[in-house]
């Protein structure tokens, strides 16, 4: 049967309206998020780092590397690669976490970018994401079999969250919020409070800080430090910042990278802030077409001689598939990067206590 043109054009324009509805509800889970509004707003517009309506990087950064275009990425998923995927259950340690040595320092490593730091005597938690996936719904971006052993019922009090930014490998809505309870204090990039109030939790414990701007707690000064990477839960891309934390206790300091691409920020941060106890750092789910906004596993042990480091710890791998490489990539490459450069590191299992200032290499689980 033939369709007049004009009845065509109602269907299409009702197609469209039904879409554009169904994305705009969509939008509006909770799990996407909210956009800063009033005073938060006002200080976005204000920060020396949002410019033409986004957050910018201190470099020109593409967000993709120039020998490529988006078809290249999109043929790229394609593409088969057996090893993606981990071959083996990926082993843990299950420790009691409420029951830890608050005199030592230790980091406690739950895969992906998510640990545990016990510093100064705190339980300091970084990008928690124990949902099983890292995406805003669960049938998307699993976790390795094996990988997922912690749950927020695992976890005692918190005496600080740090959110390095706010993409979905970082900031779990049901993780954050089934920990919110024990969460005494947070810190977190500029504009990724509003997700945070969006959930529930007091602004009065919400703490979002500008590069270079610090918050003091007894006993630990955190300070925020430039990233060159990118932000974003929706269609919104760049509308909240990105970024690393130091923190300086009374006898050391600990450096947690967040996510970045390799760039002279980490000499900057190293000559004013070094030398590190201990640096945490990306060092997976890289890829030449996107070069600039994650660390090649070479990259991070620079990075680390940079920034100073007596100790590198590599993250950012072993819970989910988010590039092309082989799953173990990252921490193989690393390892050899490291033995090259004389950089001193360490590698854990998950849940394993790992007491950073005594420990070099590690158990080759990976292999």
């Amino acid at each position: 049967m033939k369709i007049s043109r004009k009845k065509f054009l109602i269907m299409t324009l009702i197609f469209i309206g039904v879409l554009f509805s169904s994305v705009y509800g969509l939008l509006q889970l909770p799990q996407f998020g909210r956009k800063a509004s009033g005073k938060r707003r006002k200080r976005i517009l204000d920060s020396p780092n949002f410019k033409d309506g986004k957050f910018q990087n201190i470099t020109y950064t593409p967000d993709l590397n120039e020998k490529y275009n988006y078809w290249d990425l999109i043929t790229e998923n394609f593409k088969s690669n057996k090893n993606k995927q981990p071959s083996i259950t990926i082993p843990s340690i299950k420790t009691n976490l409420f029951n830890l040595n608050l005199a030592q320092n230790q980091i406690i490593w739950f895969g992906h970018s998510s640990y545990l730091l016990i510093f100064e005597g705190k339980k300091i938690l970084v990008d928690p994401v124990f949902s099983g996936f890292a995406a805003p719904f669960s049938f998307m971006l699993k976790a390795f079999k094996g990988a997922n052993v912690y749950f927020p019922d695992d976890f005692p009090e918190i005496d600080l969250l740090i959110i390095t930014h706010d993409h979905y490998d970082h900031l779990d809505f049901n993780t954050v919020t089934k920990l919110k309870p024990k969460i005494k204090q947070i810190v977190t990039s500029l504009g990724v409070g509003e997700h945070l109030e969006r959930w529930g939790f007091d602004p009065k414990k919400i703490i979002e800080l500008d590069w270079d701007e610090n918050f003091q707690m007894p006993d630990l000064l955190i300070t925020s430090a430039t990233a060159r990477h990118f932000s974003g839960r929706s269609l919104s891309p760049k509308t909240t910042l990105w970024g690393s934390f130091i923190l300086e206790g009374n006898n050391g300091k600990i450096y947690v990278g967040g996510d970045s691409g390799y760039d002279t920020h980490f000499k900057n941060i190293g000559e004013k802030h070094g030398p590190f106890d201990l640096v945490i750092l990306d060092g997976g789910q890289y890829h030449e077409h996107w070069k600039y906004i994650h660390m090649i596993p070479e990259e991070t042990a620079q990075a680390a001689i940079d920034l100073k480091a007596k100790k590198l710890f590599p993250v950012h791998w072993a819970k989910f598939t988010m590039a092309h490489h082989p799953w173990n990539d990252p921490v193989t490459r690393v390892s050899k990067a490291c033995d090259e450069k004389s950089v001193a590191f360490f590698t854990a299992k998950i849940g394993e206590i790992n007491e950073y200032e005594n420990k070099v290499g590690g158990e080759k689980w990976w292999l």
